[in-house]
């Protein structure tokens, strides 16, 4: 399932990168190599087409983002840091367990003649 949408994410980032940049800006950028994209979006040109293609690319791109963070934090619940072992192999010791406290006894008040 992660690897289907691995894939996924990866050619949502291209499709979005693409959509981008065929939008018109103020120095045109790769839209001026789409010159006949006018009579195939209809009067308007291709701008409100592209910004909608932009937003439902960024949005399952979001959503994938999303899944896939999902899916890997629950399929990995160990941490690394469970299987470090120390440079020297040796073992960690465990906190002493005291049953006796060791606090001192609260001082008494001075008597007052």
């Amino acid at each position: 399932m992660t690897s289907t949408l691995l894939i996924t994410q990866i050619v949502l980032a291209i499709a979005i990168t693409i959509a981008v940049l065929l939008q018109k800006s103020s120095s045109i950028g790769l839209g001026a190599y789409s010159g006949s994209n006018e009579s195939v979006f209809g009067s308007k040109g291709p701008t409100g087409f592209l910004a909608k293609l932009t937003f439902t690319l960024a949005f399952l791109f979001i959503v994938n983002t999303l899944a896939l963070g999902y899916f890997y934090t629950t399929v990995n619940s160990a941490s690394v840091t469970d299987n470090i072992v120390p440079a020297n192999n040796a073992a960690v010791p465990a906190a002493p367990i005291n049953t006796k406290s060791e606090t001192p006894a609260a001082p008494t008040p001075p008597t007052t003649k």
